[in-house]
């Protein structure tokens, strides 16, 4: 599998991820995609963070997990919820 960059994602900005959890599917909308700061030199990639939204009620916790979306394909995303807004739940996927 390729290595995941920032440019997999910058055009996916406000799309829908899909993830599975137990027989269901649930949505992710992909929010913010920014470099972080501190690369090591000779690293394999820039440092990158990645911030989602799913609007349902309920917390989901921090796992992996098994997202699809058409352009980024199938991949395995640990996800870290960092707060509540008004439309739903912010969770955090930082790459290094």
């Amino acid at each position: 599998m390729e290595l995941l960059t920032l440019d997999h994602f910058t055009g996916c900005v406000n799309e829908t991820f899909h993830a599975a959890l137990n027989d269901g599917d649930i949505e992710f909308v992909l929010v913010e995609a920014r470099p972080l700061q501190g690369a090591a030199p000779g690293a394999a990639r820039v440092p990158f963070s990645l911030l989602f939204r799913n609007g349902a009620a309920l917390l989901f916790p921090q796992q992996i997990y098994q997202m699809r979306h058409p352009r980024v394909g199938n991949v395995g995303i640990f996800l870290v919820p960092i707060a509540r807004e008004r439309e739903g739940f912010l969770y955090q996927a930082v790459f290094n």
